[in-house]
């Protein structure tokens, strides 16, 4: 086990803050299918989330995050690797995460963190909602750094069936609620060892198919359809969960050096005046939400979950990518709103900087920079572009985003100046187009060679590895 050391950074928030020199606690957060604006902090017309709140109110802000795709499985590949989920072999939904890859939970585990996994895995090549992970999965959380984890392959609601360690356990409650209580009870075993924790807990909502209480759904129905009122109820019971987990932190009186990092995994879902697939053909249906589902037919949600931004889950445009993101951290962070460009790729760089870990133990080729100036200030531009690759691919570069969509076309925006995304600049910028499109092009043929295993020591995807 390594010994925590005080580095450079540690030593500067001792002068400037007057922060403690001990390793500060790690809890990630990370809500599923949450837009960018279903928060009442964004002034959501139905919402009411005071936990988030008052998170933002108290720690930094950050309203351009993009999360690392605008799907499940590759936005959490790059939280644990700091790479673009292609690179890592979890490019799809579904996909499982080459082992052969630096992860974070190892980072922090090698370093002396207790460390555990909670609620939604979805790295292990499994797709099937409620399908708790066997003890024998070789990407089961345990198998990827994990000390303790109580895990779902993919979704679960209300009562979940989990595997804790392999080992399948129902528990009772709204789902959210219990892994937080479950989690808070690791975190306490850990604080009386005087032992610091790395803690993922990745929620199932408010992905489909929802399943909330009648009581957190019932103030909604007056103003929305059921589906919608599910929707907006599951965030609620998440919020709810997110004070429980501040109220326990404070219990335990570790709050002020535990680093709270809250985001989702990508965009929100389609609404009603812009649905995905069936859409409104399938509301009109009056079939069942789960049959719907079966066919692969999406109602919308009500109201709009994105702000009005472009887009929605699984697309490039803002409303694909800009998530909701919070990083709370007491004894590190000032109060502030950042509009600092930003993503789940940055998380690896940053955390192995607060908590002074070994620089190695990050992956050499990366795609994130470490968020730690903006902790303090906001910093003037961002030198490192954030690229993405979903079906087309997109570069983003501060105020510009270029576009290449799948039927080889090239879009250009500022998305500073028209976060709708409603003008397309191309022609008018031709030379700025032209350069973004060069560093497109160079950044995907690093991508593809890292699909190879150029990265790996042995230069190649091990079968083992996978």
């Amino acid at each position: 086990m390594k010994v925590f050391k005080v580095g450079c950074l540690i030593a500067f928030m001792l002068a400037t803050t007057g922060a403690v020199a001990t390793p500060p606690n790690i809890i990630l957060l990370m809500a599923d299918d949450m837009g960018w604006a279903q928060t009442s902090y964004y002034g959501h017309p139905l919402l009411k989330t005071p936990n988030l709140d008052d998170m933002a109110a108290s720690g930094l802000r950050m309203d351009r995050f993009y999360a690392g795709a605008p799907s499940c499985t590759p936005t959490r590949a790059s939280v644990m690797t700091g790479r673009i989920a292609r690179r890592t072999g979890a490019a799809r939904v579904g996909d499982s995460i080459n082992k052969q890859e630096k992860m974070l939970s190892i980072a922090f585990r090698e370093a002396g963190y207790a460390t555990a996994h909670f609620g939604k895995w979805h790295l292990n090549a499994v797709n099937t909602p409620e399908h708790p992970l066997p003890g024998d999965d070789p990407h089961n959380p345990g198998e990827l750094g994990f000390d303790y984890w109580l895990s779902e392959t993919n979704q679960f609601n209300l009562n979940p069936i989990l595997s804790r360690m392999g080992e399948r356990v129902q528990l009772q409650g709204e789902g959210s609620e219990v892994i937080v209580q479950e989690a808070l009870k690791f975190i306490a075993d850990q604080t009386a060892q005087d032992k610091p924790t790395f803690v993922v807990i990745w929620y199932a909502s408010p992905h489909r198919p929802m399943k909330a209480s009648n009581a957190d759904a019932q103030p909604f129905l007056a103003a929305t359809d059921r589906v919608s009122a599910d929707h907006h109820a599951e965030i609620v019971a998440m919020d709810r969960s997110i004070g429980m987990l501040r109220d326990g932190l404070r219990n335990l009186k570790i709050a002020d050096n535990s680093l709270v990092w809250f985001t989702s995994d990508n965009g929100g879902l389609p609404n009603i005046d812009h649905p995905s697939q069936c859409g409104d053909a399938a509301r009109k249906s009056g079939a069942p939400e789960a049959d719907n589902l079966a066919v692969g037919c999406h109602t919308g949600i009500h109201p709009d979950t994105t702000g009005h931004l472009r887009g929605f889950k699984k697309d490039l445009y803002e409303g694909g990518l800009r998530v909701p993101t919070i990083i709370e951290w007491p004894d590190g962070i000032s109060p502030r709103i950042s509009h600092f460009p930003s993503g789940t790729v940055d998380m690896f760089p940053t955390l192995i900087e607060i908590a002074d870990l070994d620089p190695d133990s990050i992956n050499k080729v990366h795609d994130g920079i470490s968020l730690v100036p903006a902790f303090k200030a906001e910093p003037a531009r961002r030198d490192q572009p954030l690229g993405f690759i979903a079906g087309g691919s997109m570069w983003l570069d501060n105020d510009w985003k270029l576009i290449h969509t799948w039927d080889n076309k090239y879009e250009l925006y500022n998305v500073v100046g028209d976060p709708r995304e409603e003008q397309n600049l191309l022609d008018q910028f031709p030379d700025r187009a032209a350069r973004m499109r060069q560093q497109l092009v160079a950044w995907n043929k690093s991508v593809e060679r890292s699909m190879t295993g150029a990265d790996y020591p042995k230069g190649r995807v091990l079968p083992s590895g996978r």
